[in-house]
């Protein structure tokens, strides 16, 4: 994993997207030369100055790429998925390309260009998707970990780390005698006298994950483990490696401690400010696109049912403040006649046909646009939950309320990594993923949850 302004991104899917990007850059000058006099003296030119229309079809295509989901952890293993999603973005870049070259004459690329440049990017992304796949079976992207300990703590590791393609878990190794948690074939035995140094260069060791609650009595080897780093392995802490490994904050790991001394947790004015502006020029410009969607929305709801087109209720916001929030109705006037608040559930027969469609698209989710507006949720941030749900949380599980010192948002880094939560479960595994968001959210990490969002959208991932 590799930090962008506080947020973890996979190493080896940078690197498949640098290789694509370069077929890309080449499938638009091959494009552009197509109706040259002489194509070879301005490719050469251009490589020292790409032409506009290179650079707009680049990005856009890289844009379009990775809102259809093909540098999501893992899709480059399935090859069906990922074939559909190729697909699909390309008959996308050519129908935007194409708009964009009428729209911007100093853009244009011919019929011919746009083509042309298509097929070369089609197949050679292709081709690197297919190498990229069998390079990573054959693990020259995966990094090799000991974990130390078998405890409670290392049953969530073990279970994230069999579907992880960043890395391999050689083993496990216990500290004293214990109850361990994961099955014995995994806990590697310990000779007398052997060091952590030496199992780590027997399993060829890159990094030791410290899994250990209990470092008193003398039987954390702090020695050892600084022999380790010094001759190269890394050592880190469960809690970091979960949260740059799995993007999520795994809640058995983390303390007080860990989070006031450590990277994380920023707020300050200027990043109020950036938010802000950010918050409005994404929620404007997503009103100009999805308003015909709305008024379409508003009048099936009319057409079907009797009662209000948008549904307000009270939701806890930042700092544990309360307002109203607006959506599109999606169920009957009476699915909780009985006053009592209740988990929406996969397939609710509360929820109205034209409810059902707009949850699976989220179109209901659009009215909170209005929420943005006036300030009281961002554009990105943790989903708000009624404040009913707020308590019972809150009692239940520790570290709750700190989703609480950002403001709610119409999508977020839980909302595009876990369906819909319907249970405490579901919350806890949420809140895991809002904690990551609270401790390293920046424009960055805001722009790849926008981008999520759109793959998330159109697959319909976890909607209810």
């Amino acid at each position: 994993m590799i930090p962008i302004f506080s947020h973890y991104v996979p190493g080896r899917l940078i690197f498949l997207a640098g290789l694509e990007a370069l077929v890309l850059v080449l499938a638009a000058y091959v494009g552009i030369s197509l109706n040259l006099s002489d194509p070879g003296a301005e490719i050469a030119r251009g490589w020292l100055s790409m032409p506009p229309q290179a650079i707009v079809f680049v990005v856009g295509m890289l844009a379009l790429m990775t809102s259809m989901g093909l540098y999501q952890p893992g899709i480059s293993d399935n090859t069906p998925s990922t074939g559909t999603r190729l697909a699909g973005a390309f008959v996308l870049g050519f129908l935007l390309t194409g708009v964009v070259s009428y729209l911007v004459p100093e853009l244009h690329m011919g019929t011919y260009q746009l083509g042309g440049a298509l097929v070369v990017a089609l197949l050679g992304t292709g081709i690197v998707r297919v190498a990229f796949i069998r390079w990573s079976n054959l693990g020259w992207f995966k990094s090799r970990v000991l974990v130390l300990g078998t405890g409670s703590r290392v049953m969530r590791l073990a279970e994230f780390a069999k579907r992880n393609p960043n890395h391999v878990v050689v083993g496990y190794v216990a500290l004293r005698p214990t109850k361990h948690y994961i099955p014995l074939p995994h806990v590697l035995p310990v000779a007398p006298g052997e060091t952590l140094l030496s199992i780590a260069k027997q399993h060829e060791v890159d990094e030791i994950v410290i899994a250990v609650r209990d470092r008193r009595g003398g039987g954390f080897p702090v020695q050892q483990l600084l022999e380790c780093r010094l001759q190269g392995v890394k050592v880190t802490e469960l809690a970091t490696f979960f949260e740059r490994e799995y993007r999520q904050m795994l809640l058995e790991s983390i303390n007080p401690s860990w989070m006031v001394l450590g990277e994380g947790f920023r707020q300050g004015w200027t990043r109020r400010v950036v938010k802000r502006l950010f918050d409005l020029a994404a929620s404007l410009g997503l009103l100009a696109i999805a308003l015909p969607v709305m008024v379409v929305t508003a009048l099936l709801i009319v057409l079907e049912s009797a009662g209000p087109v948008l549904y307000r209720q009270e939701r806890v916001g930042a700092g544990g403040g309360r307002f109203t929030l607006y959506k599109f109705r999606s169920m009957r006037n009476d699915a909780e006649e009985d006053g009592r608040p209740r988990w929406a559930a996969a397939d609710d027969d509360r929820t109205t046909r034209v409810g059902r469609v707009i949850r699976k698209l989220r179109i209901d989710e659009l009215p909170q646009i209005i929420n943005v507006l006036k300030g009281d949720m961002s554009f990105v941030g943790p989903r708000p939950e009624r404040p009913f749900f707020v308590d019972q949380l809150t009692s239940q599980i520790p570290y709750y309320a700190l989703r609480h010192s950002v403001k709610p948002g119409i999508t977020g880094w839980a909302q595009v990594q876990y369906p819909y939560g319907a249970s405490v479960d579901d919350a806890i595994e949420k809140l895991q993923y809002d904690l990551y968001y609270v401790k390293n959210h920046c424009l960055f990490l805001d722009l790849m949850i926008l981008i999520d969002t759109v793959q998330v959208v159109l697959w319909g991932k976890g909607a209810r």
